[in-house]
């Protein structure tokens, strides 16, 4: 098999050759752009889901499908250590740049991005005894108008932000358009921003204005809007991104390697299942190292199971290593035990061990240690994003296999 014409493609956020299982949100994305035209309300939507199921991807997608719809787009990704405030400004300042040409007032998007450059310079309320602004706080965010003043720049993240979305849907107003801002990793915004962000989505959702938010972020993502504001929970519609079932998986597979006339036999694809579990990025993964260690179509299981050991070794660097070794070792202890016990649960549930969550209890039963003496570890483990807290009291892998992973490493 030639190397050079291998179809797959594993890599993070990088689009695969065949976008397979993903119909339905695509279907309903398509939905929302067009009530959104007809001037019916919708909610904005919010991708969840573990690593490795193509949420990037997606997200991607979506912002390319708005574009073809002729609306304005920016795309941002979370940082926990980083405020909401500049990067939405950046999105925003794309998204109106791209609308700008069909707008037949000038003046009128002059005066937009003059709001957007007050809010992306404002960082703290000011007023009497205030100190001088810092100099990361004078950063300009190259729009060529003059701030504006008292509107989205009161240093309030939530007034601010419920303004400037006013303002930039009324901008798609007049174009006979909308906007449509994509957040990804969105569970690492800070909680104000997150308060922030569903204040402004509920005024905008009460107002019918043609502007979206797309998040994707981790299986807790609807736990932290809920935290934030009590209506979240209404305020979007949630999409869970789940593994690929069996027919998607193999279509994955297939259908790029058919454009390059090459087949697989039923044995084959029946272990690739069986190896990637259906998870996007590891059927990329699987499915390349075969391509390259098949010596001609069509594939066979034992074209897979002589490859399987290549794929899983730059799995164990790539996907799994680099995440475990940003773990200190009282959280690398805490994982194992998850590891131990999410084998258990998952057995006793039915369920792969990928996807059993463990109750925190029982972590400290395992360890000998009590619960509260292990709530820094576990704190850090999420605020890295390595395990979520889906129900209360319970933990899980926020990556696939990361159990099965961890059991094959030394003590």
């Amino acid at each position: 098999m030639d190397p050079v014409r291998n179809p797959y493609a594993p890599g993070a956020g990088q689009r695969p050759p065949e976008l397979a299982g993903r119909g339905r949100e695509l279907d309903v994305f398509d939905v929302v752009l067009e009530r959104i035209a007809r001037g019916r309300p919708e909610r904005s939507l919010m991708l969840t889901g573990l690593r490795g199921v193509g949420k990037t991807v997606l997200l991607n997608t979506l912002r390319s499908e708005a574009i073809n719809h002729l609306w304005g787009t920016g795309k941002i990704e979370a940082r926990p250590d980083q405020s909401l405030r500049r990067p939405v400004a950046a999105a925003l300042h794309m998204a109106v740049r791209e609308l700008a040409p069909r707008h037949r007032a000038p003046d009128r998007i002059d005066g937009f991005l003059g709001v957007l450059k007050a809010f992306a310079q404002r960082s703290a309320p000011a007023g009497r005894g205030a100190a001088a602004p810092k100099l990361r706080d004078r950063w300009q965010p190259g729009i060529d108008v003059p701030a504006s003043s008292g509107r989205a720049d009161s240093g309030d993240i939530e007034i601010d932000l419920v303004e400037l979305l006013t303002d930039a849907a009324a901008v798609a107003t007049d174009v006979g358009t909308g906007i449509a801002i994509f957040i990804d990793e969105m569970q690492d915004l800070g909680a104000e921003d997150v308060s922030a962000l569903c204040a402004a989505c509920h005024e905008l959702s009460q107002l019918g204005a043609p502007l979206i938010v797309v998040g994707a972020g981790l299986p807790h993502l609807p736990a932290v809007l809920s935290a934030a504001k009590s209506y979240s929970e209404r305020l979007f519609r949630y999409q869970r991104i789940d593994r690929l079932d069996r027919i998607a998986a193999d279509q994955a597979l297939c259908a790029p390697a058919e454009r390059e006339e090459v087949e697989y036999e039923q044995k084959a694809l029946d272990l690739l299942y069986e190896k990637s579990g259906g998870y996007p990025y590891f059927v990329q993964a699987y499915g390349k190292a075969t391509w390259d260690h098949a010596p001609r179509s069509p594939i066979t299981a034992a074209d897979v199971r002589v490859a399987a050991p290549e794929a899983e070794a730059e799995l164990a660097v790539g996907f799994f290593g680099s995440r475990f070794e940003r773990a200190t070792p009282a959280e690398r202890e805490y994982m194992r035990a998850m590891a131990s016990l999410s084998l258990i649960e998952g057995e006793e549930s039915g369920r792969d061990d990928m996807d059993a969550a463990v109750p925190t209890a029982e972590i400290a039963r395992s360890l000998g240690r009590k619960p509260a003496s292990l709530s820094p570890a576990r704190d850090a483990l999420i605020k890295k994003g390595l395990i979520y807290s889906g129900e209360r009291g319970t933990v899980a892998f926020t990556v696939p296999h990361f159990g099965r992973y961890l059991r094959t490493q030394p003590a």
